[in-house]
């Protein structure tokens, strides 16, 4: 009789498991079909519109001037031996000085850092990467490529290649996700963590189930587990809809005078109109379903969150429930009438509070010989 209780009651848990499971997905692919809808409707909107524009874009041949800026620092390639693939990243200040690595987040690359090296070169070597399938870092052109497993090791490869073992490591968006995960499973690696505008990956997932309106602004995150139909989407109208990202009202750069000048928006343009380079971006998304939830979650190195007010993507109410997956110093700053594009919004905030966050319980002389 107990034998036959103990069977039922292993049976019984898993129909329970496979339940969820069939649940988590169905609600995948359910709210994926929606999105799907709505992308079709505005589609058939733009044609109705523009009927001679809607699917015209132009590829950018020629990089714009302040992509070769040298004040910016010096354009540098690695290639890892282990996976074989060439990263791109940009350098200013001494070698040998602390590592400062910058890891970009969705639809960006290096450039978005522009500020951040510029303004901490004097004290360490800075680093921003253009992260796998991004700018002019090699694109692999599989999906299953970009999981989330192979972006942390890159990340890993390429500060060993550097000649370091340690870092400070800065990530924003997306590249704030691989920022805490590198901080989780390499803790060794990472002298301080500071994510801008990212939620440890636990706290997303539990956050965006629990509320609708989360899930409401991380629909794109659905619509893009299409193959092809958000690439059209995203180049229709010579790339609308990625302009609109960084210039509307809604989502845009809040700051009046840190709007992206023709030239920055230009620069945008020209990494993510070559062939390919849109995939590359979306493959991020194409992952990120089938390793949630994490195994492992404790952060153990100090924690810098920086998050805009205005963000139109992430709700604030994540920002301080990452305190929970910290062993460590946390300091969060909510920055006033700031955007989801922190670190071009408002760049003097954004480094000033780097370099408190930096200097709490080390003098310079301290961390310049890390």
């Amino acid at each position: 009789m107990a034998r036959l209780l103990h069977n039922l009651l292993l049976l019984t848990v898993a129909l329970t498991l496979k339940i969820r499971v069939m649940g988590y997905w169905s609600l995948i692919y359910g709210y994926c079909a929606l999105c799907t809808g709505v992308a079709l409707l505005k589609l058939g909107w733009n044609i109705i519109l523009r009927p001679s524009t809607t699917f015209q874009w132009t590829v950018r041949e020629t990089p714009p001037a302040c992509l070769n800026d040298t004040s910016l620092g010096t354009h540098c390639y690695v290639r890892i031996k282990e996976s074989g693939l060439r990263f791109h990243y940009v350098a200013a200040g001494e070698r040998g000085k602390p590592l400062m690595l910058f890891l970009h987040g969705f639809p960006e690359f290096w450039f978005s850092w522009r500020h951040q090296l510029r303004e901490f070169k004097s004290e360490f070597r800075v680093v921003a990467v253009d992260m796998r399938g991004y700018g002019e870092s090699d694109l692999p052109s599989s999906a299953e490529s970009y999981r989330l497993d192979y972006l942390v090791t890159d990340i890993k490869d390429i500060v060993e290649y550097l000649g370091y073992n340690r870092c400070f490591l800065v990530g924003h968006d997306w590249g704030g996700i691989i920022a805490w995960l590198c901080a989780i499973h390499y803790p060794e690696m990472v002298t301080k963590l500071i994510v801008l505008n990212s939620p440890h990956p636990c706290v997303f997932t539990d956050y965006a189930l629990r509320h609708p309106s989360q899930m409401l602004k991380s629909s794109y995150y659905f619509f893009f587990q299409l193959p092809h139909f958000p690439e059209l989407m995203l180049s229709i109208n010579d790339f609308k809809a990625l302009k609109n990202l960084f210039t509307s009202r809604s989502t845009g750069i809040s700051c009046k005078g840190r709007w992206l000048t023709t030239e920055d928006l230009e620069a945008y343009l020209y990494a993510l109109s070559q062939p390919g380079a849109l995939t590359g971006a979306l493959n991020y998304f194409r992952n990120v379903f089938s390793v949630l939830p994490l195994s492992q979650s404790e952060v153990k190195s100090p924690v810098l969150l920086l998050w805009g007010e205005r963000d139109a993507f992430l709700e604030q109410d994540m920002a301080e429930a990452c305190r929970l997956y910290i062993r460590n110093h946390f300091r969060l700053n909510i920055i006033s009438g700031a955007s989801h594009w922190l670190q071009q919004d408002q760049p003097d905030i954004v480094n000033t509070l780097i370099w408190t966050f930096i200097k709490e319980g080390e003098g310079r002389k301290n961390y310049r010989n890390l």
